[in-house]
């Protein structure tokens, strides 16, 4: 009975290929993968503050565009996932293809896309354009939190989509 329920829970989640199959005790523990869907799903919920659940207390945020890590659950959630939610409130993070876990690293390619109808936290108005542009995260992701997130993404063509160079 907890073994259908456990498998009910996960109904709601998108559904993301491996590199290896999950054991039976990373599945127990709340393996990276677990952690990943349950980020990606407040992410596309639209919901900050889920997802920065996720985040260890220390957690190492780093945006290649950007250039300097973000340190802290409060400094990345306000920085990272409040940012981009509040410059477009109907983001969508999608998975392309399946992502690679390794023990306790876990990496995928993604799409993102939106509109910006909100202000940047930079002070950067909204443009009211639409874009989509695509990226690799890698995680390091260690006792159910996520301790690194390094995002690289094509910056140059955001900007571009937004008028913004």
């Amino acid at each position: 009975m907890q073994r259908r329920l456990f498998l009910a829970s996960f109904s709601a989640l998108p559904i993301v290929g491996l590199a290896q199959p999950l054991s039976a005790r990373s599945l127990a523990g709340g393996g990276p993968l677990l952690v990943f869907n349950a980020y990606l799903a407040a992410w596309n919920v639209h919901d900050s503050t889920s997802a920065a659940v996720h985040f260890d207390e220390d957690v190492v945020y780093y945006d290649a565009s950007v250039g300097t890590p973000i340190k802290g659950r409060s400094a990345a959630k306000a920085g990272v996932v409040d940012n981009f939610l509040n410059a477009a409130p109907d983001a969508v993070w999608a998975v392309n293809g399946p992502a690679m876990v390794q023990q306790n690293k876990l990496s995928f390619e993604w799409t993102f896309s939106g509109t910006n109808t909100g202000n940047w936290a930079d002070g950067t108005k909204a443009t009211g354009k639409p874009f989509k542009f695509t990226g690799a995260t890698f995680f390091f992701i260690a006792d159910r939190k996520i301790k690194s997130q390094s995002d690289y993404y094509d910056a140059l063509g955001f900007y571009k989509q937004l008028g913004l160079i």
